[in-house]
């Protein structure tokens, strides 16, 4: 009886045992990388704005009435092609008779020359006396600044009938005609014709923050961030849809003050546009390169989860377990997120399985390769073939 009782509690204990050991938690295999400072382009993500590199308001340059517009809207035009053409009969009046002011004037300075070629040998005889002569002289003087003054009052009316037909003044792209034909344009009032672009070439405008701008001359200055003064500082741009303009730019302006009501600093690059793919008023991501991060830290894009406070990513503690670590998040660089702070060199970061594991829970590292480069699939025994197929 007492073999019996004894035999029955060691099969207890057994069983006892056996489910401790079921309800241990099993250590999920992941792939890892091991954190290491590398060169990485420095790169500033910034909101931009598209803007043609020149633009022409056409306004009206005398009153009156528009008779004509003579372009297509929307198109594009040379410099000097008339666009609109202005009701010009009230000024070829006023033309012809300040022409006709200047033949008469013309005629009165010729008889007050003939007069003082006459008074001239008859002064030198004493027939006449000085003042008859030099009251002559000053009549013809008198005469000819009539002539002059009123050729300038011609020349200016001439321009005036020449403003009546309205030209493009740069070459570009035409935009809609603000007035029909019909309208009534003032010259004191300047009233707005049309506008023109320039947009084979665009520049794109962004303002970065005071404080971010003297963290990277802080960073250069320092040594931390590899750029030489007088070194093209490329942009690349993307779209709202995700899409990155194939063409790069280069920042052409940089301004030296700080906007006081928003403590940034605004700065400029010029790129081509020959397929006029940017549209001028288009919003676009800006990334700016300015020199290399001498020792930066980044990691797979894949083992980063984004979140409102930046981002985080797990770790593999001193004793095997998944840690989440939050870190503040760069530039994306290629497929990798350059990492400002948060993690360490010699850090084992996860990047598969992630939606596996929680924090706390045992892993088991299937490859630990070294630096961030994508990792190579090692040989498997055959009995650690489930294990390799789960870290996939």
């Amino acid at each position: 009886m007492r073999a019996l009782i004894a035999g029955s509690i060691a099969l207890l204990l057994a069983a006892c045992s056996a489910t401790d050991e079921d309800a241990a938690p099993t250590a999920v295999p992941v792939r890892t990388i091991t954190v290491e400072e590398t060169t990485l382009p420095n790169v500033i993500e910034l909101p931009g704005r598209v803007e043609p590199v020149r633009t022409a308001e056409v306004r009206a340059r005398v009153t009156g009435i528009v008779q004509q517009r003579l372009y297509e809207e929307g198109t594009y035009v040379s410099a000097g092609q008339p666009l609109f053409r202005i009701d010009p009969r009230e000024l070829r009046a006023s033309y012809a008779q300040t022409q006709a002011s200047l033949e008469r004037a013309r005629s009165t300075a010729a008889n007050a020359r003939a007069v003082v070629d006459r008074y001239r040998p008859l002064v030198e005889e004493d027939a006449i006396s000085a003042q008859e002569y030099d009251a002559a002289v000053a009549a013809a003087r008198q005469a000819d600044a009539s002539v002059a003054e009123i050729r300038a009052q011609l020349d200016a009316a001439s321009l005036q009938l020449g403003y009546t037909t309205v030209r493009a003044p740069i070459s570009g792209r035409a935009g809609r005609a603000q007035v029909t034909e019909g309208a009534l344009v003032s010259q004191t009032e300047g009233t707005l014709l049309t506008k023109i672009e320039q947009t084979s070439s665009v520049y794109v405008t962004f303002n970065q923050s005071a404080s971010e701008l003297l963290a990277v001359r802080d960073g250069i200055n320092s040594g931390d961030i590899d750029y030489e003064d007088g070194d093209l500082v490329e942009v690349r741009l993307t779209f709202s849809d995700g899409e990155e303009y194939d063409v790069p730019g280069y920042i052409d302006f940089l301004a030296f003050s700080v906007d006081e009501e928003t403590g940034t600093v605004e700065s400029r690059a010029e790129f081509p546009n020959s397929n006029g793919v940017l549209l001028p008023g288009e919003f676009v991501r800006a990334r700016i390169q300015v020199g290399n991060i001498a020792n930066g830290i980044a990691v797979p894009q894949r083992a980063v989860t984004v979140n409102q406070n930046g981002g985080s990513v797990y770790v593999i503690d001193a004793d095997g377990l998944a840690q989440m670590r939050p870190i503040q998040l760069g530039a994306m660089v290629g497929e990798q997120w350059v990492v400002k702070s948060g993690l360490n060199v010699g850090d084992v970061v996860i990047v598969s399985n992630l939606q596996k594991i929680r924090p706390g829970a045992p892993v088991k590292p299937v490859e630990t390769p070294v630096g961030n480069k994508a990792p190579a699939a090692p040989a498997t025994k055959p009995d650690e073939a489930t294990d390799q197929a789960g870290a996939e």
